[in-house]
């Protein structure tokens, strides 16, 4: 990257951008999230509503009317992004191809497939709830003739583990049974039997797992397999990445509050 630091006067009231809910005030700050955040390039960026903020807001009146244009002729991410770049030289003629290239191809993608990248990156970034809503919009319209039954089922499996995050486990235990029986692996049958105990007594346990009609020494293994990981999981330090459990605690509070924040 080649570029120097506010160019551009900042802005009296900033830009929010919704699919992070956060708030930027210069376009050293669009460039840098547009660059680190391809997937995340939605209509809450290539929209009408930043044009006029680039034009009344930080005073770049060709280029907010350069991306209007664009806008109308729909000619993709690329046209609509790499003239931001340009505005302040954010990239090196070499960066402009490399990522010319890159979200040309991401452009190309089928829309679930590019909506599925985009919720995966949100999971990755903690922003659970907000890829929760991504995951359902593509199953709201699922289409397996398009992608394919084992694209969906890695949706549900994706969605089951976003929703455990936020500590829902009956219906991250749901989306894992969708997906176990859209792809019946022992992978997705071991997610759906791990997630039942988390909110299921014992009674109710064992009818469920009686209800799936898997053979039980194939129902054995798997138990003896969470119970080992969960063993695991209990002899970490006291000390995790240099923190106390307190510590830890007030972190994972910070970061639920974090990922229910919607945009």
């Amino acid at each position: 990257m080649s570029f120097d630091l506010c160019q551009v006067k900042q802005a009296s009231k900033p830009y929010y951008i919704e699919t992070i809910g956060t708030f930027i005030y210069s376009i050293e700050e669009l460039c840098f999230y547009l660059y680190e955040n391809m997937v995340l390039v939605d209509q809450s960026i290539m929209n009408e509503q930043l044009c006029i903020w680039l034009r009344d807001e930080l005073g770049l009146k060709r280029l907010a009317r350069q991306l209007s244009e664009q806008l109308e002729r729909e000619e993709g991410i690329a046209g609509f992004i790499l003239p931001i770049f340009r505005e302040i030289g954010y990239l090196s003629a070499a960066g402009m191809r490399e990522y010319a290239e890159k979200i040309g191809k991401l452009d190309v993608q089928a829309g679930d497939l590019r909506q599925k990248l985009k919720a995966d990156y949100l999971v990755r970034s903690g922003m659970y709830e907000n890829a929760i809503n991504e995951y359902w919009q593509i199953l709201d319209r699922q289409s397996p003739s398009s992608l394919g039954t084992a694209f969906y089922a890695g949706v549900w499996n994706n969605l089951g583990c976003a929703q455990a995050r936020m500590f829902r486990f009956e219906e991250a235990a749901d989306c894992f049974y969708r997906a176990w029986k859209l792809t019946p692996t022992g992978e997705m049958l071991r997610k759906y039997v791990g997630a039942l105990p988390l909110y299921l007594d014992e009674e109710d346990y064992e009818k469920k797992l009686s209800s799936l009609g898997v053979d039980r020494s194939m129902i054995a293994k798997i138990q003896e397999h969470n119970l080992r990981l969960g063993e695991e999981a209990g002899k970490r330090p006291a000390k995790e990445n240099g923190k106390t459990p307190k510590e830890q605690l007030e972190q994972l509070k910070k970061e639920y509050r974090r990922s229910v924040r919607k945009g």
